[in-house]
């Protein structure tokens, strides 16, 4: 059994001159970001590097249209290595770009397995959440499908996945919350996947503690106490990534895919907005195994009794980010079904992660809790 996977390297640098220095930026670099970020932190240091600023092809999470555009301009740069600087759109479609030859994303999706590295990558993530820079999984919305699915190829790992806390210092409070809940999210479902190892949870259970830890300081002193907790959620993050990189990701993520694919929700809200209600629903069919153990963590973090911590994590999680029912996004009752049939479908890939078997009836069960 594999017990990790950890093929990045990971480096650290207190600011962006000192890795653009370290890593010898050039002419031979495309930069893929936003110029809201690349300008404050990149534009003074007069680098003779290519750009591609991802706002310029359409906003929000990563779509299939929006990537075919951007791998059509890529095509057109002499480029021998990707620079991804941002959050989870932007390193989604930067992994694409390093494997693709100018072919489209749908052709990538029908062999994701030939797949071949064409351009070293280097990820340097600008939130504290998606952990996506030590991952070969990029999810994009597939619009004629009308759901988000991932797309998995050893090629698409990053060579090097760089942390630099001067990058998050802007960072909008929502844009952390959603954010580093989804770190909390990847930490969870890697470590309650049938795959985790005692490797990878060593990393799930630390990013748990942090990321509780660091929302606590929050809840008891307000959104001022968050820049100096920025490192430690963005390492946070970076753990929760290895755990779900060896480990995988589950139900949470399966069933929020439909709802960020027809609504748009943000990946991590989205995700919020399943968390508890997959949980709860796990401890109906067992409550023994690993579900016992992350309770009793909770219960620990959270100060509570081991029945009251789902109750309690969604108390302190309302602190960074008011939770919504299905309904608040816009979601109809009717729709429900076919939100259930479609994660069966296609996400067989997270489903197979689950602690427990979830079946169509109890996946609809979840979501009509949740309407």
């Amino acid at each position: 059994m594999t017990e990790l996977i950890l093929k990045t390297q990971i480096s650290y640098y207190d600011s962006c001159a000192e890795f653009a220095k370290e890593f010898k930026l050039g002419r031979g670099d495309l930069v893929l970001t936003n110029e809201y970020i690349y300008n404050p932190s990149f534009g003074n240091l007069g680098l003779e590097v290519q750009t591609i600023f991802q706002e310029e092809y359409g906003s929000g999470e990563p779509t299939d249209v929006m990537v075919d555009q951007i791998l059509e301009a890529a095509e057109r740069r002499d480029c021998q290595r990707i620079i991804a600087i941002g959050g989870g759109t932007v390193i989604d479609i930067a992994k694409v770009l390093a494997v693709s030859s100018g072919d489209s994303l749908d052709s990538l999706y029908k062999d994701p397995a030939s797949a071949k590295k064409r351009r070293k990558l280097v990820i340097l993530p600008t939130t504290c959440g998606t952990g996506s820079e030590v991952t070969n999984i990029s999810i994009i919305n597939r619009t004629r499908l009308g759901t988000k699915m991932g797309l998995v190829s050893p090629a698409m790992y990053a060579d090097d996945a760089v942390l630099v806390p001067e990058l998050l210092n802007g960072l909008p409070f929502g844009v952390f919350a959603a954010s580093s809940i989804d770190a909390l999210v990847h930490a969870v479902e890697s470590s309650l996947s049938p795959k985790a190892t005692p490797y990878s949870k060593l990393f799930g259970y630390k990013a748990i503690e942090m990321i509780i830890k660091g929302y606590q300081k929050i809840a008891a002193y307000g959104s001022e106490a968050l820049k100096p907790l920025m490192k430690d959620f963005l390492i946070a993050s970076n753990y929760a990534g290895i755990a779900f990189g060896t480990a995988g990701c589950a139900a949470v993520h399966a069933t929020s895919y439909p709802l960020g694919g027809s609504y748009h929700v943000a990946h991590g809200e989205s995700n919020y907005a399943m968390f508890t209600g997959v949980l709860k629903n796990y401890m109906e069919i067992r409550r023994d195994g690993e579900i016992a153990v992350l309770n009793q963590c909770f219960s620990e973090l959270l100060g509570c009794g081991e029945e009251d911590v789902y109750e309690k994590l969604d108390e302190l999680l309302g602190t960074v980010l008011p939770k919504k029912p299905l309904h608040e996004y816009g979601v109809k009752p009717e729709e429900l079904p076919v939100f259930a049939k479609s994660v069966m479908e296609r996400q067989g890939r997270l489903m197979a992660n689950n602690f427990v078997p979830l079946d169509e009836a109890r996946v609809l069960k979840i979501y009509r809790e949740l309407y």
